[in-house]
């Protein structure tokens, strides 16, 4: 079948698959494909000729690129030594003693043959994970260990797979070369997916500056991000694309950036084209599986050394072999945390069981094992390609048909069960808010003036400052950290709409005026933390680091002063240096948790007393309070009162409920921008034109929230 026709085919499947998963809603959509992949196969004699370059390429790239988009940043730096355990050790145990157990227990696949298959299934679907582990309830410890792991295990698995392969082909294997290209390949393919997703945003960046911000031509160059990366570190650098271009998206994903309120259109656009991607790509690779089946089955049932019930049960054995590892590796990770502390949940097979049988092999599976070749160096054919084949594809339906079978029955309900691209009905439902509370206003509001005349930029800023004033009326003592995190969101479009609607002459007194309070609040700060350590409230170790922290900020404002140089660069060395910051306390020889909690209660410190010496600088009769621009003094007062709510070590509020605080307070807000632009129509103080552009940015705004919602994760 010619490629037009058998895409545009696949792509109905898939269609098809999601819509008979609807009313067949015990079966996996996954093992749908499956079933219409080998209905296509046997009655259209439909076939894909598949290639390893370009099926690595079009399949592998993107997906990698979103899974690490989507990196739940939160828990791999909570469990960051467990989480790369899972995905480099147990890949690494479960590559060579699976690999090992496998070809003693089925002798006709050699052993390189044996390790390359075990690589390959070790990598587990994270959709599939993260949906039945929360199912089935899982600790929370242990369901952000399978949930990581299983977005970083593809990179390793596929690293595994293709040494194992390479050896399997040449019939040779130096496992000093094998280790020098490894660690060549690793961490060449870190640096340019590191390097190469930081030009593509600072060359986004720059464009955006420079007025070319269309939505289409930004989602397109996103979209087209993980084919770059992954064909420049394969063919110009012969590194690991796949590492390259998980590491590009989880930079992506970490980077500290504003685009979702600054640009909510091209934010909900990206993503809907992103579940529209990995929708078709993952439908597809589970379509080409069921049409490769009769290929794989014909040849093992058609082949006189190996029997086809034989084979079937060499598929059990293969998915028991890697079951029994996971359970192992599982109760022995719950086994050293309950030793190591007697108040977490004792070790328990059951869990362990359920954590052993989520780990669903999937998408990267089934693309990994296409790529094996059909004859070795010699000319030979590959030994059991056949057979290989057939084990890999069964024990991903056997993967899917246990987690879909047995989790219900140990979890006595029924589960979720979701793999990359599955289909969700958006929920639609605000929950309503509660009565709020009276509470004392500290922070001083914005002004909300309005000219007689103003143009979008300007009508923003109203509306924005209206949000904001919103937000300070429903600020109540327990939403304090949501709504000043909300604030300072708004706080920086004001800021970058103010800065792009001045002239030249008007921008540098303002940034003069706010150079001047952030170094009075340096000030006081550093006084602050001189005092701690003279009254013995913090060690030496940590007010230090602060205070390095504050030369830092001190000469970037000094360097601004004098050479302004580019906001990208300027951001790119704070990440850098944040980095840094994150690496050394990881590395410090004390404790952790004790070194944080000093960092935290200083910076709760030294933010109280930022404001009191601003307080006091603004009341001495030689400075005149009224020269100094109002927004600037309120985007760093409720800067430091953001700090203080997130420093506080009471924490207790779950990140769900922190959510929803946030997304009412949102929704007031949005409320009061709606009723600002219909303020300006009525008084003639925008046009028409105007009104309806500022309409479209608040249901962007509201659409994206909505999105966040439909994503967003329990702790």
């Amino acid at each position: 079948m010619p490629i037009i026709e058998l895409v545009i085919l696949l792509a109905c499947l898939v269609l098809l698959s999601n819509v008979l998963s609807h009313y067949l809603v015990a079966i996996p959509v996954s093992l749908i494909q499956v079933g219409l992949g080998l209905g296509v196969a046997l009655l259209l004699n439909v076939q894909v000729k598949l290639q390893t370059d370009w099926f690595m390429l079009v399949f592998i790239a993107p997906m990698l690129y979103n899974d690490g988009r989507e990196f739940p940043k939160q828990e791999l730096w909570e469990l960051r030594g467990a989480i790369f355990a899972n995905a480099i050790v147990l890949v690494f145990i479960t590559t060579i003693l699976g690999g090992f157990l496998i070809h003693v227990l089925i002798p006709t696949i050699p052993l390189a043959v044996a390790i390359a298959l075990a690589a390959i299934l070790s990598p587990t679907d994270p959709v599939a994970v993260q949906s039945i582990s929360e199912g089935v309830k899982l600790p929370k410890e242990v369901l952000h260990l399978v949930s990581g792991e299983s977005l970083i295990n593809d990179a390793s698995g596929l690293i595994g797979f293709k040494y194992a392969l390479a050896a399997a082909v040449t019939g040779s294997f130096v496992l000093g070369k094998a280790v020098g290209d490894f660690f060549y390949i690793s961490l060449v393919g870190l640096a340019v997916g590191l390097l190469m997703i930081t030009i593509i945003q600072l060359i986004r960046d720059v464009l955006r500056r420079e007025g070319i911000n269309d939505t289409v031509f930004n989602v397109v160059l996103q979209i087209l991000t993980p084919f770059a990366i992954y064909f420049v570190a394969e063919e110009w650098f012969s590194a690991s694309g796949v590492v390259a271009v998980v590491a590009a998206g989880v930079l992506t994903h970490i980077q500290n950036s504003h685009e979702s309120e600054d640009a909510p259109e091209l934010k909900l656009v990206t993503e809907k084209v992103w579940n529209i991607i990995v929708y078709l790509l993952n439908g597809i690779i589970f379509l080409i599986l069921g049409i490769e089946l009769p290929v794989a089955t014909q040849a093992t049932i058609k082949g006189t050394h190996t029997n086809t019930l034989h084979a079937v049960f060499d598929v059990l054995i293969v998915w028991g072999i890697l079951l029994l590892i996971r359970v192992a590796w599982t109760y022995g990770y719950m086994l050293f945390g309950w030793l190591r502390d007697h108040s977490k949940k004792r070790p328990s097979v059951r869990i362990a069981a359920l954590s052993g049988l989520s780990g669903v092999r999937g998408a990267i599976t089934m693309a990994g094992v296409f790529t094996i070749p059909t004859v070795i160096a010699n000319g030979d054919a590959f030994p059991e390609r056949s057979l290989v084949l057939f084990i890999a594809a069964g024990v991903i339906i056997v993967s899917l048909v246990a987690a879909a079978g047995i989790l219900p029955l140990m979890a006595s309900k029924s589960l979720p069960f979701m793999t990359r691209g599955s289909s969700l009905d958006e929920d639609d439902s605000v929950l309503a808010g509660g009565p709020a509370d009276d509470a004392d206003h500290e922070v001083e509001e914005p002004a909300g003036d309005v000219p007689t005349q103003i143009n979008y930029k300007q009508a923003r800023i109203y509306i924005l400052q209206l949000a904001v004033q919103n937000i300070e009326e429903h600020r109540r003592p327990e939403n304090q950290r949501a709504a000043y995190d909300l604030i300072l969101d708004q706080q920086f479009q004001i800021r970058r709409l103010e800065v792009a609607s001045q002239t030249a002459d008007e921008l540098q007194p303002m940034l003069t005026d706010e150079m001047q309070l952030r170094l009075v609040a340096l000030a006081g700060e550093r006084q602050a933390v001189q005092e701690m350590v003279a009254k013995g409230e913090t060690s030496k170790a940590a007010a230090q680091a602060y205070l390095r922290r504050i030369d830092k900020r001190e000469q970037r404002l000094s360097q601004a002063a004098h050479k302004p140089g580019l906001p990208t660069l300027r951001s790119l060395r704070l990440l850098l240096g944040r980095a840094m910051q994150g690496l050394h306390l990881w590395l410090s020889p004390m404790d952790t948790d004790k070194l944080r909690a000093e960092q935290a209660e200083i910076t709760r410190v030294t933010s109280k007393a930022a404001i009191k010496s601003l307080s006091q600088y603004l009341k001495q009769a030689s400075v005149d309070e009224q020269q100094f621009d109002r927004q600037a003094l309120y985007h760093l007062i409720v800067h430091y009162r953001n700090r203080i709510e997130n420093a506080k070590a009471d924490h207790s509020m779950s990140r769900a409920d922190y959510e929803h605080q946030r997304q009412m307070l949102r929704i007031k807000s949005l409320g009061a921008e709606r009723a600002g632009v219909q303020h300006l129509l009525e008084s003639g103080q925008i046009s028409l034109r105007t009104a309806a552009k500022l309409r479209q940015f608040i249901n962007y705004s509201e659409n994206l929230l909505m999105l966040n919602d439909d994503d967003a994760e329990d702790d």
